[in-house]
């Protein structure tokens, strides 16, 4: 629908700000195909292993983590298309 549908903000957890978003868009069934935004990178891959467990197909971020490889790894295995920024937006 070219919307933001489900917002997860204002979470330190990438995982409780994916499954936030999850159920503001309404729920998985919401979700699948959608497009998962991130202003800072991902530092573990459980935010992506439950990003595709609610139908996510695509993830941009700004990568940087020094476990990049480690999440790379994660949406390959999820079939999940993912784009580096190397612009950061969110800073302490």
């Amino acid at each position: 629908d070219l919307a933001a549908v489900g917002i997860g903000a204002g979470q330190m957890s990438r995982v409780d700000a994916s499954e936030l978003a999850v159920k503001k868009a309404g729920g998985p069934s919401k979700c699948e195909g959608a497009v998962m935004a991130s202003d800072a990178f991902f530092p573990f891959r459980d935010a992506l292993d439950a990003a595709a467990q609610a139908g996510v197909k695509a993830i941009i971020q700004p990568g940087g983590s020094i476990r990049d490889d480690e999440v790379i790894k994660a949406a390959d295995e999820h079939n999940i298309a993912m784009i580096f920024t190397g612009k950061r937006h969110f800073r302490h």
